[in-house]
């Protein structure tokens, strides 16, 4: 895990846990609301995103049952974009927050 990291420029244990700290951060303030953070897209630009993983926010027609553990994969971080009203997600590595 750390070789992939320093692939993407963090190097140090120091620089990893800050980077999960602020994905955990991140997951908990999607679950409570509306929450706007940053991220590098695999092309390279900037995304700037407003997200949740409150239900209440979420439309009814867009809640199923593969969605119930988004925000938790190892990797990539899913959440419900509130501006395209739909699920995105992004890698964990790229937060820019």
């Amino acid at each position: 895990m750390m070789h992939s990291l320093m692939t993407q420029g963090i190097t140090t244990k120091s620089e990893a846990m800050f980077l999960a700290w602020r994905n955990v951060k991140l997951a908990e303030q999607l679950k409570q609301g509306v929450v706007e953070f940053t991220f590098v897209k695999i092309d390279g630009s900037i995304r700037h995103a407003v997200g949740t993983l409150r239900t209440d926010l979420i439309p009814e027609t867009k809640r199923t049952a593969e969605r119930k553990n988004a925000g938790y994969n190892e990797k990539c971080l899913t959440y419900f974009d509130i501006e395209k009203a739909d699920w995105r997600c992004s890698k964990r590595i790229n937060l820019c927050y």
